[in-house]
Parts: structure tokens; sequence; C-alpha cells
């Protein structure tokens, strides 16, 4: 099955805002590119008609993905509907007609996790699975012990080759270009270690609140939303070894022993903050103490890495919407000209949102008689983010079969027991201003290594890389 692509391509959750939002719109992008040529059938509980999806389909791609008519019609003379409950056998005996001569669908779970177990064993049941893969969305459980379970479910109706985990993160070009800089650049390799690093710091701000989403980032937070999965992904691409190999599985082998040799987090090692008014957003508790903002310290403890303090800070209502990557090196051992603090060390700065750049800081001697210097950055700027949408890349991935850029069941356990120790409400929640970057107290996490280094709008870098 591994080298054979899928001839159906099912969607659970036909109706809902994920394919609304994404799949509608990477369906047509994929039809556009030539790369996508089978049934498509979206299943739902809504009791809608044919024509209502398309409808909906049409709407989707005028708002979010710049309708092209001629890849709509394809797409709509291709969409079937199956309504139906997940729990009713009959849902399942329906999809199995509408598949017709298809032996080796694709189906995508856009639905909530707690109905993933359902849908896996009414697809087995109705011998639905038998050359099929499987796609679902994160996140992965809610603990190591929740994942664990999810993962024994699925792998009862589906083996683990045939599960994709889908992580749209990993699926962007400027998170593919942070893994392919470091091992295509042999300048880098020797002095990416403890000995010439001092800390690593990622930062994922957003300057926006819960647009909606306040009934399910209760059930989230900072942590589960984004730290566990998106940041410490990061962490373990700048931190794995080489690959052995191109193979899919070669890749995935590094980044779990990356995600191994992360230390667990205690409440000592994070900091949890929540912006004021989150309480007042739509469908969030009077009295929440879900958080809005995380500041982490991280070790892996790996001969490469041992002492390299990571500072993971993500948050909402933040003063800008940007992730970035900031690598401090160390200062050089001895002050020949003048005095350089950790401000003043070199770096490299790794921005993956919303524009995508890679910086090198360095010091060069100021006019004049004096032997002084000053911090300047050198900037490789690339003037596009996105060569495609990540969920057209992990779609097309997942038709074909190739797992690269998808999450491995032990990945998801690994992370999540880094996480595990500070999750249900550990450590107090502190409130900060919105638009600010979070609680005072967070600086706790950092002292000693030069504070926090705050992204920077996009404005105000296009100025510093002119001076």
């Amino acid at each position: 099955m591994e080298n054979l692509e899928s001839d159906a391509f099912v969607f659970f959750g036909a109706t809902g805002d994920l394919a609304y939002e994404q799949i509608f719109p990477a369906l047509q992008a994929m039809i556009t590119h030539g790369q996508f040529d089978m049934p498509i059938i979206g299943v739902a509980k809504s009791a809608w008609s044919l024509e209502q999806l398309r409808s909906r389909a049409h709407e989707s791609l005028e708002k979010h993905g710049c309708l092209d008519s001629q890849a709509f019609a394809v797409l709509s003379e291709k969409l079937q509907y199956v309504k139906g409950d997940y729990g009713s056998p009959e849902t399942f005996h329906q999809l199995r007609k509408a598949l017709g001569a298809a032996c080796r669908p694709l189906y995508y779970l856009a639905i909530p996790p707690d109905l993933f177990a359902t849908v896996a064993e009414g697809l087995a049941h109705a011998d639905c699975d038998n050359g099929a893969r499987l796609v679902i969305e994160k996140p992965f459980g809610r603990d190591l012990a929740s994942a664990q379970a999810l993962n024994r479910t699925l792998r009862k109706s589906f083996p683990e080759s045939a599960i994709f985990r889908i992580d749209h993160y990993l699926g962007k070009e400027p998170v593919q270009n942070l893994l392919y800089f470091r091992f295509a650049n042999s300048f880098l390799e020797p002095i990416w270690n403890s000995n010439y690093i001092q800390s690593v710091q990622v930062t994922m701000a957003e300057n926006f609140g819960m647009r909606g989403r306040g009934v399910l980032y209760e059930e989230l937070g900072a942590i589960r939303d984004v730290v566990q999965n998106h940041m410490l992904e990061v962490v373990a691409l700048l931190t794995m070894e080489a690959p052995i190999s191109r193979e899919p599985d070669a890749l995935r082998d590094e980044k779990q022993r990356a995600f191994r040799a992360m230390r667990p987090l205690s409440p000592a090692d994070i900091v949890r903050g929540q912006f004021q008014g989150y309480r007042s957003e739509k469908g969030v508790a009077r009295d929440s103490k879900v958080e809005t903002f995380a500041a982490v310290k991280l070790y892996v403890d790996t001969w490469r890495w041992a002492g390299v303090p990571f500072y993971i800070r993500a948050g909402k209502q933040m003063p800008v919407t940007a992730t970035e990557v900031l690598v401090e090196l160390k200062r050089p051992p001895q002050a020949v000209f003048d005095a350089i603090n950790q401000r003043q060390a070199n770096y490299f700065r790794f921005r993956l949102s919303p524009d995508v750049s890679i910086s090198l800081g360095a010091r060069a001697k100021l006019p004049g008689e004096a032997m002084a210097g000053d911090q300047v950055e050198l900037v490789v700027r690339q003037a596009k983010a996105e060569d495609r949408p990540p969920y057209e890349r992990l779609l097309g991935d997942a038709l074909r079969g190739d797992p690269m850029l998808f999450v491995r069941e032990d990945g998801v356990e690994a992370a999540w027991s880094v996480v595990d120790p500070v999750l249900e409400n550990a450590t107090p929640v502190h409130e900060y201003d919105p638009h600010t970057w979070g609680p005072i107290e967070a600086d706790r996490i950092i002292a000693g290594d030069g504070g926090w280094h705050n992204p920077k709008p996009i404005a105000d870098k296009a100025k510093e890389a002119t001076k």
C-alpha cells in the first residue's frame, strides 16, 4: 500500500469549519495543479443535500481559496455526500456503497478527537478499512495516558503505517526550511553544539484572542494547543542529528531520539499566564484557569546539547503575530577590543512567520579611530513565505502514502511525556495586559541569560535590514 496512491478521498465532518477553511481550498488547489483525480466523498451528520454541500464548497473557495471556476467544476462533479450518525452502522454501509470500486481510500477525520475511535471502529466493522489510510488532526489526546489510549484504539483497526497524524505546522515551508538550512550547510555543524551555543529561544506570538474558539480553547490552553506539538517539533528540528538516509522513517527516527532526550518539565520550569479579558470571551468559564500564555525552560539531555537551555514562549494577545527562533552563541573567550555583553553576542535568527528570513547577528567596527564595534544583522530574506498552503502539501503526501511530514505514534507519546508533569493547573495562572509580552513572572524563567528577545513587526525588521 505504501507505494500506491489512494483512489478515493473521504472526509468526515464535511459540513464543519475545518473542511470550510482548509480542505475545500486544498482540494481545489490540487485539482488546479493536476494532482488530484479521484472521487470525493463528504460525510457528516447534517441532513444536507449534495447541492447544499456543493454550495458550501463554493462559498468556502470564494472566502478562503480564490475560486477557480474550472477547478471548482471538476471538484463539484467528483463530490458526493453521505449523511448519517457516526455511531450508526448504516452510515458506514452507505459509505461502502459510495466508494464503489475504490479499494485504497484515504479517510480524513475533520471531527472532534473524541469521535476518532467511533469512526475508526465503524470503518473496520463495515469492511472499509482494508487497504485504506486514516488521517487525524491534532490534538492527539489530552495527555500521555489519553494519547496512548487513542493510539491503542486506532491500531485495532489500522496499522501504524496507515495512520497519518496531521500537524499543519510541519507542512509549512519555513519550518521545512529550518531543517534544510541545518543539514545543507557545512559551516553550521562545527558550532551547532553546547561548546558554542549559549541558549535558544523559540517564540510563537499571536496578537489576537480567541476568534470564536473559546469553547475549544477551554479544553486545550497554550501548552496543549501549541507547546506540546508545534514548539517541541521546532526544538526537535533544531536538536536532532542528521538522518542516515532520505527515507521518511530515517527523519522520524532522529526526531524521536530528540523528543526522548527532552527532560520532562517540572513546575519550576514553566510560567503560565492569561490575558485580561479572556474570561469574558464567548464559551469561556468565568473562573477559568486555562493559560493563554506559557513560558518554558527546557533541556535536551544529549552530548551535543548538555547544559544549553531552550526557552519556549507562546501566547495570545501579544504585541505582534510572529514565530521566531533565536540561537544565541557564546561570547568570545576574551574581549580584545571592547566589552561584549550577552545581548551583543553573535546569533542566528530564523523568522518562520509571517515573513520568512534567516539572519546572522555579528559585530562590525564603527567608523573612526577607536577600536569599537556595533551590532549588525546580515539578513537573507525570502520574498514568499509559502509556495503552497500546508494542507495542500500534506494531503498530497497522505494520498501518496508519504509519511515524512506526519507525526509518528512514538513521537506523539514522547512529546506528551515532556509536558505531562505540568498539565492540569500544576502552576498558578498570572494575569497580563493584552498586547504585552505576557506576565512579568515569565522573566524569571530566563533570568541570567540576557532576557527575552521580542520579535519585531515586519516594518521594523525591514528598516533594520537597510541599515
